[in-house]
């Protein structure tokens, strides 16, 4: 079979929050069997499992809630849980947000690589995809259709001479998620950061943890990590919300000009029609994913 995984051990980080600008304290916890993804705000001894009907908000980044408690930027470090292959962890924070490090997920798969990843005693469990679900609003479009493993295409389209008509596509049975994917930066535009901040929002937000534009060029002098590193970041928050789910997801995803409130309407038009998946258990694998150099037992 193909097990669950886990982490082997407890490990903590800290870092600042993109919106409040505080610093915020993380820990990564391994979970039993079948625990799923859990988050807990250690400020209000509150729990929120990582699933699409916990999802409060989609305003610039997905937030979880339940009750009065809220925790938002969960998509990068689910992102760097699902494309590592880790089906249990419960994460820890001590404030309303996930920190955003460097506006990748490279830093949280850095920090569960050195947790280390335990293999459990059952059979991990995913969630095939058997018909096409599309969402369309204006011309964004994004759908999940049959595949046979986990593949993530698509088109950014910004009136940006370095955004326009931006395609990458992703295979990760054949791409490790942790070379092409996990690096790329959040981004954004100077005139729109300057208003967020103006009106107290995006206070962490600098230089040191996205990608920013003026009208004509990235501002950061370091440059890009990938020549198309923003259409590659919007493939790493499409993994953190399809996540979401519950389940890891064996099928393909397109995606255009969409963000994170289409995302999460494909992932609950999906969970709602229960002809379009099945749950089944990985006892024999028929294929496998690459991360960063083993095989991920997210593919089916």
């Amino acid at each position: 079979m193909i097990p669950q995984r886990t982490l082997n051990h407890a490990i903590r980080c800290s870092g600042i929050g993109l919106h409040s600008g505080k610093k915020i304290q993380l820990v990564l916890h391994p979970a039993d069997v079948d625990a799923g993804i859990t988050f807990s705000r250690s400020d209000l001894d509150v729990t929120i499992p990582a699933r699409a009907e916990y999802v409060t908000d989609t305003r610039l980044c997905t937030t979880i809630g339940r009750n009065d408690a809220h925790i938002s930027t969960v998509e990068h470090l689910l992102s760097a849980l699902s494309g590592l292959g880790i089906d249990n962890a419960h994460i820890e924070v001590n404030s309303a947000e996930v920190p955003v490090m460097d506006g990748s997920a490279a830093p949280f798969v850095f920090l569960i690589q050195c947790a280390g990843i335990r293999e459990q005693s059952k059979a991990k469990k995913i969630m095939r995809i058997l018909k096409r679900i599309e969402i369309e609003e204006g011309d964004k479009r994004c759908a999940l259709y049959p595949a046979s493993g986990f593949k993530v295409s698509y088109l950014l389209d910004y009136d940006h001479p370095l955004l326009r008509e931006r395609a990458v596509s992703i295979d990760f049975a054949h791409q490790a998620y942790t070379r092409e994917v996990s690096r790329a930066r959040t981004f954004g535009f100077l005139h729109e950061i300057e208003a967020l901040q103006k009106a107290g929002l995006a206070l962490g937000g600098s230089l040191e943890n996205a990608i920013v534009l003026d009208q004509y060029r990235v501002m950061n002098e370091t440059g890009l990590r990938y020549d198309d590193e923003c259409v590659r970041h919007k493939i790493l928050d499409t993994v953190g919300d399809l996540s979401l789910a519950g389940l890891p997801i064996v099928g393909a995803f397109e995606g255009e000009r969409t963000g994170h409130q289409m995302n999460h309407r494909l992932v609950t038009a999906l969970l709602a029609d229960e002809n379009a998946w099945r749950i089944e258990e990985l006892t024999i694998p028929k294929e496998s994913a690459v991360t960063d150099g083993e095989a991920s037992p997210i593919q089916a």
